[in-house]
C-alpha cells in the first residue's frame, strides 16, 4: 500500500501543469472527454508497464536521447497536421484516420517516452521493488492530472470558437516538440548550435503555416469565385 500511495502522490504532484495535463486540455477542446480519459488511461499503462518491466534496458537497445528526439519532431509534425486539418478541411475529425482514441493515444505515448514520469517509474519501481502497485500508482495519478485538463479543455470548447482552439493545439503541440529538441541537443552540442538548430526548424514551421494558409486562401477564393458565377 505505500508503493502505491507513494507513487500515486509522487505522478499527480509531478503532472500538474506538466505537458501532458495540456495536451489533455488540447485534445479535450476538440474529442469527447471519455475517448481522451480512456486514450490516456490505455496510453500511459502501456508507456508504465515499460517502465516498470524494461525501462532501464530500453536505453541499450536504443538510445534514449534518440527516442525523445524523434517523439519531439513527431510533435512538431502533428501541430502543423493539426493546422492543416484545421485551413483545408475544417473538420474535427480528419486528424487521423486511425480515429480519436489512436490519434490522443499515440501522442500521449509519444510524450511520455522519456519523460520524467517514465523516469520515475522505473526508479519507483527499483525502489520498492513491488511492479504492481508502482504501476497502478503511477497510472491512476496520470489519469487524475489529465483528468483536470480534460475538464479545463471541456470549458474551452463551450467558450471559443474552433478555429482559435485548434490554433492553440497547434501551438501547444510545437512548443512542445522545441522544447524537447532543446532538452536533447543543449547537453550535446555548444548553444549556438543548438539555438541555430532551433532557428532553423522554426523557419521550416513558419513557411510550412505561411503555405498552408496560402492554400487555404486559394481554396477559399476559389470557392467564392465559384458560389458568385453560379449565382
Amino acid at each position: 500500500m505505500t508503493a502505491f500511495i507513494a507513487s500515486f502522490l509522487f505522478v499527480l504532484l509531478a503532472e500538474m501543469g506538466d505537458k501532458t495535463q495540456l495536451l489533455a486540455m488540447a485534445f479535450a477542446a476538440r474529442y469527447s472527454a471519455s475517448k481522451v480519459l480512456l486514450a490516456v488511461f490505455i496510453a500511459t499503462l502501456l508507456n508504465h508497464t515499460l517502465a516498470v518491466l524494461a525501462g532501464h534496458f530500453l536505453t541499450v537497445i536504443i538510445p534514449m536521447d534518440v527516442i525523445s528526439l524523434v517523439a519531439a519532431l513527431s510533435f512538431i509534425v502533428f501541430g502543423l497536421w493539426t493546422i492543416r486539418g484545421d485551413s483545408l478541411h475544417g473538420e474535427d475529425k480528419r486528424e487521423s484516420k486511425f480515429g480519436p482514441v489512436a490519434t490522443v493515444g499515440i501522442a500521449f505515448f509519444l510524450a511520455e517516452m522519456g519523460d520524467k514520469t517514465q523516469l520515475a517509474t522505473v526508479s519507483l519501481a527499483v525502489e520498492y521493488r513491488n511492479m504492481e502497485a508502482v504501476l497502478a500508482g503511477t497510472t491512476l495519478a496520470m489519469v487524475a492530472a489529465d483528468a483536470v485538463g480534460i475538464i479545463i479543455g471541456i470549458v474551452m470548447r463551450k467558450h471559443i470558437p474552433e478555429r482559435a482552439i485548434k490554433w492553440f493545439s497547434a501551438v501547444v503541440f510545437i512548443l512542445f516538440g522545441l522544447s524537447g529538441i532543446y532538452r536533447v541537443l543543449a547537453p550535446k552540442l555548444s548553444p549556438i548550435y543548438v539555438w541555430g538548430i532551433i532557428l532553423i526548424i522554426i523557419a521550416w514551421v513558419s513557411y510550412c503555416v505561411r503555405s498552408l494558409t496560402l492554400v487555404f486562401a486559394r481554396k477559399k477564393h476559389y470557392n467564392n469565385s465559384g458560389s458568385g458565377g453560379i449565382l
